[in-house]
């Protein structure tokens, strides 16, 4: 079988890891915690990188930081993960969706100011498949409602938007280094701070709600509890994995670009043809080629093509739910304008596989068994 995604391995994972534990410092903010950190802020030109146990936790930590309390409102997508959600869940807030863009799967900017309301706090853009929404629009909109912006930039390590980092952008941005991710730790992730005058606070959120990053520095004798926090620190065993991979991050950048154009290239027949839809890369988008997907007439003609290719030897997959149909979503969440796109756009959508080192021959034999399924159509 083709698997749908392969964890990425450089080689030198697990000499980092040994050497972490041969330095007696296994727990979080050693020296590969800090290289991966540097590195994130030197290659995104954020003022401050936190790494973090996910994602997730990033996201967390910036409800946290944005103080969001029981009534407050929070603008996403519905067509996202369900942590882009949950993070201010936790905080007691709504979470209100908006519809998307069809093109690119990212929320509809236009569509934003029409669900604030006085009970709003945040616009929280996903940037799907590491496709920078509109940011601009989305951050005029904040400055003129007084509104903050977390980026959910999970899938957009290496990716931009008009030369500017995602992740960079908001207020907060979030990435992850999950084992499905282009940069992997197995589990993980990092908070990217804008304002400098951010930074202390976030330090002592992600340090359990104490100063104790201060205390290891040197800048104070003993540290305390100072705010609510909890802890969002990595192993160094895992950021030792990841300092492998961001060493040669464009490494693995071009060897993922050079896959996602080959699939772009052989199934741009089918695409003229009108048997189906690929990605759209708007001009000011720099994407990381983080998943190449397609998109199918329609529920069951995807269902039958993700079976086709199965039986073929071919691991293909959907992707997600929209939040607002889950049960959760239900009852922590309300759909705001019409689900024009959400739902009908998120059933056509089928993800190919795409891992660092997928040979040029799978791709190719993955795009002509997709041609096949589609000869007698």
């Amino acid at each position: 079988m083709i698997n749908f995604n392969v964890p990425p391995i450089i080689g030198t994972e697990i000499d980092y890891i040994r050497q972490a534990i041969e330095n007696h410092k296994i727990c979080g903010d050693g020296a590969f915690t800090k290289q991966c950190s540097k590195w994130i802020e030197e290659n995104t030109g954020t003022a401050k990188t936190l790494l973090t146990t996910s994602c997730t936790h990033a996201t967390e930590m910036a409800a946290i930081l944005l103080d969001i309390k029981p009534g407050d409102e929070v603008i996403m997508p519905s067509y996202t993960f369900v942590s882009t959600a949950d993070a201010f869940v936790l905080r007691g807030a709504k979470a209100v969706f908006v519809d998307i863009h069809p093109e690119t799967m990212n929320i509809d900017e236009r569509l934003i100011e029409n669900a604030i309301t006085e009970k709003t706090k945040a616009i929280v853009p996903v940037h799907y498949a590491g496709v920078a929404c509109k940011m601009d629009e989305i951050c005029a909109i904040a400055q003129k409602y007084d509104l903050k912006v977390v980026e959910d930039a999970a899938q957009g390590v290496m990716a931009s938007y008009k030369g500017k980092a995602l992740g960079t952008i908001g207020d907060y941005g979030c990435f992850s280094f999950h084992e499905t991710k282009n940069y992997s730790m197995g589990e993980g992730g990092a908070l990217l701070i804008r304002d400098p005058e951010d930074i202390e606070r976030a330090e002592i959120v992600r340090e359990k709600g104490t100063n104790r990053s201060k205390f290891f520095r040197g800048q104070i004798d003993k540290y305390t509890w100072m705010d609510a926090g909890s802890s969002y620190l990595p192993s160094e065993l895992n950021a030792a994995y990841l300092w492998a991979q961001l060493e040669k991050a464009q490494e693995i950048y071009d060897d993922r670009m050079k896959t996602w154009n080959r699939y772009y290239e052989a199934l741009k027949e089918l695409e003229e043809a009108g048997k189906i839809e690929m990605p759209v890369i708007p001009e000011d988008c720099v994407h990381n080629a983080h998943m190449f997907y397609i998109k199918a007439r329609d529920l069951e003609e995807r269902q039958k093509l993700i079976g086709y290719l199965k039986e073929n030897g071919i691991i293909s997959v959907f992707h997600y739910i929209p939040l607002h149909t889950a049960p959760a979503g239900m009852k922590y969440g309300e759909f705001r304008g019409e689900d024009k796109y959400t739902t009908t756009e998120s059933e056509r959508l089928l993800r190919l596989p795409m891992y660092y080192g997928l040979e040029a021959e799978n791709v190719d034999y993955i795009a002509e068994k997709v041609k096949a399924f589609y000869s007698g159509k």
